[in-house]
């Protein structure tokens, strides 16, 4: 490429993504200022939604750790069989 070409067109980009990227960057700073701020009511809010989600998840684990109890037993009670259950052969 002819060096003599290189500065015209790096000063064309600059310029292209300074007047590109100065307004992009005001209407992000004002979208951002103009979302108001949590109150205290939506804190607390937020706060209780959680703890009964926490609560939701509490209960779930306790659940599923009932449930895995509960293989754990039906696969002991399985393994310790003297004999495998037979099935009857089908005939034709």
């Amino acid at each position: 490429m002819n060096e003599d070409i290189v500065v015209p067109i790096a000063f064309c980009i600059t310029v292209c993504v300074l007047s590109l990227g100065i307004p992009l960057v005001r209407h992000y700073i004002k979208r951002a200022e103009r979302q108001p701020a949590l109150s205290n009511a939506d804190r607390a809010d937020d706060s209780a939604r959680l703890a009964r989600i926490e609560a939701a998840v509490e209960s779930m684990s306790i659940e599923l750790e009932r449930i895995s109890e509960g293989q754990r037993f039906v696969t002991k009670l399985l393994a310790g069989r003297a004999e495998p259950v037979k099935l009857p052969s089908v005939q034709q």
